[in-house]
């Protein structure tokens, strides 16, 4: 993924936290501010410093792989002209569409590769998208004639809870008129968190330890990640929910104190494979005794399913299962 936190404070971000390389929460923007005469959708955060077109947008590009997930989800195939940083294995159900859109770059494209696209509109799932010191500022793209938005998750907020999935959907659907689509896509999803929940109803909680990376230390989700919402509503129990930070460091004695029954290994491209992390964590004298390893009982979380987007409620339905096999026989 392209965006980490939390690092050092950044010239181009004079509000918070710059996204580099993975881990895409903590992370402010600059340029959040909307103009005076913004419509009602720009008076959020995620819109860009300064509306150029009244009309939705025919010919969007996003940046990184779950905005463009979202936006296939609500049936806006034929309004992307380009997409780029895919980190993950797409959801099998936006497969095909998500081939037939022209990908602009392995990572964050230049202002000049989106220029080429000619978009109306350029949707960034990480703050990194819109990086000034790469020439990709909101104000460069407002200044060429093209509206931004920027994932909520990057709005400065101090806690990420499936309520902003839900938001993120309904904002989109405003911002491209397709509002009936985003509230149908909600109910939908906001049913199948229902269905699973249901399924493992008085199932006694398991306790998960999210195993981002880290050597040192364990860097992990803490208690004010969507990460911890999606494990709770899956009928586990994150053992760093009291971790007062959305991600944050945990030491290898508290970890193994903690006695995690399951570990959740989040996948995304640079951070090492799951067989790498698998790896690692296995060879640790010091975690022979945690259950979870004792057990080699590990799941996987692409971290894309863990980002505000459509994806949050899937991870809950496949976590459970993971957690509950004995519920979905």
């Amino acid at each position: 993924m392209a965006c980490r936190g939390p690092v050092p404070r950044s010239a181009d971000s004079p509000g918070g936290f710059t996204c580099t390389t993975a881990r895409c929460v903590f992370l402010l923007s600059s340029g959040l501010s909307p103009g005076p005469a913004a419509p009602p959708y720009r008076a959020r955060c995620g819109p860009g410093p300064r509306p150029v077109h009244d009309k939705p947008p025919s010919r969007a590009v996003t940046i990184h792989q779950h905005p463009a997930e979202l936006m296939l989800a609500l049936g806006l195939k034929d309004r992307m002209v380009g997409t780029a940083f895919p980190d993950s294995a797409v959801l099998p159900r936006y497969e095909k569409d998500f081939a037939s859109i022209p990908e602009r770059a392995a990572k964050e494209p230049s202002f000049e590769n989106v220029l080429e696209a000619e978009p109306d509109f350029v949707y960034g799932g990480c703050g990194s998208a819109f990086a000034k010191n790469a020439g990709r500022s909101r104000e460069a793209f407002a200044d060429a004639g093209i509206d931004t938005y920027l994932n909520r998750e990057y709005c400065g907020m101090k806690r990420v809870s499936m309520r902003d999935t839900y938001d993120e959907i309904r904002a989109i659907g405003t911002i491209f008129g397709v509002s009936e689509r985003a509230d149908r896509l909600v109910a939908d999803l906001q049913g199948r968190i229902g269905r699973t929940t249901e399924a493992v109803k008085d199932a006694p909680p398991v306790p998960v330890f999210v195993y981002d990376s880290g050597d040192k230390a364990a860097f992990t989700a803490g208690g004010k990640s969507l990460g911890t919402e999606i494990i709770r509503l899956a009928r586990g129990r994150n053992v760093f929910a009291d971790l007062n930070e959305v991600f944050g460091d945990a030491s290898w004695e508290q970890v193994v104190a903690r006695k995690p029954e399951v570990i959740a290994l989040y996948d995304y491209r640079g951070a090492g494979s799951v067989a790498e992390k698998k790896k690692f964590l296995l060879s640790q004298p010091a975690l022979a005794d945690v259950p979870a390893i004792k057990n080699k009982r590990f799941v996987v979380l692409p971290l894309t399913a863990t980002l505000v987007g459509v994806r949050p409620p899937y991870a809950v339905e496949d976590l459970a299962r993971r957690l509950h096999p004995e519920r979905f026989r």
